[in-house]
């Protein structure tokens, strides 16, 4: 299945899902990790995303703050637009589904709940920073802040093929 988005069909999402939360870890360790707000991904990014949780964010949330992750502030899942919202060039890879724009991190429980933004602000430099280097193995791209001025404020990743398997652009 697959969704058009433009009438020319060059917005295509292949297999897309929206996703308001991922499941991660298995058993009594299960835990749910929302998106906020709900995002359209294709089916394949969603699974990348939902392991990059799973094997890396939640262990670093524990980590680093002794709670669990719960959710994630998101913006820019499926969306038919140019590269960092330009008139023209080359397609976003938010066009097919195969990107998330990931803007802060929640964690732990209400009333003690943290929220970890991904613009640069001190007290969590250490997080991020480990959130950033796995991302930049996770996700075929990671551009964030310092990367340039349209990625100052959130962290971008998505799965465009690379030359080779291995191939990562990571700023």
């Amino acid at each position: 299945m697959a969704r058009p988005a433009s009438p020319d069909g060059a917005c295509l999402v292949v297999d897309p899902v929206e996703i308001a939360a991922l499941f991660v870890g298995e058993g009594p360790g299960r835990r749910r990790i929302e998106l906020q707000p709900p995002a359209i991904l294709s089916c394949e990014m969603a699974g990348v995303v939902a392991q990059w949780l799973e094997t890396t964010v939640q262990p670093l949330a524990k980590g680093h703050f002794g709670r669990d992750l719960v959710a994630l502030r998101v913006g820019g899942g499926h969306e038919c637009r140019h590269r960092n919202r330009g008139a023209g060039g080359p397609l976003s890879e938010h066009a097919t589904g195969r990107a998330l724009d990931i803007f802060g991190f929640e964690i732990g429980e209400a009333p003690a709940r943290l929220s970890v933004s991904v613009k640069p602000s001190g007290d969590h430099q250490a997080f991020l920073a480990a959130i950033r280097q796995s991302a930049c193995g996770a996700f075929a791209t990671t551009l964030g802040p310092g990367s340039d001025a349209a990625h100052a404020d959130h962290l971008h990743v998505d799965i465009k093929p690379r030359g080779s398997p291995a191939g990562r652009f990571c700023q």
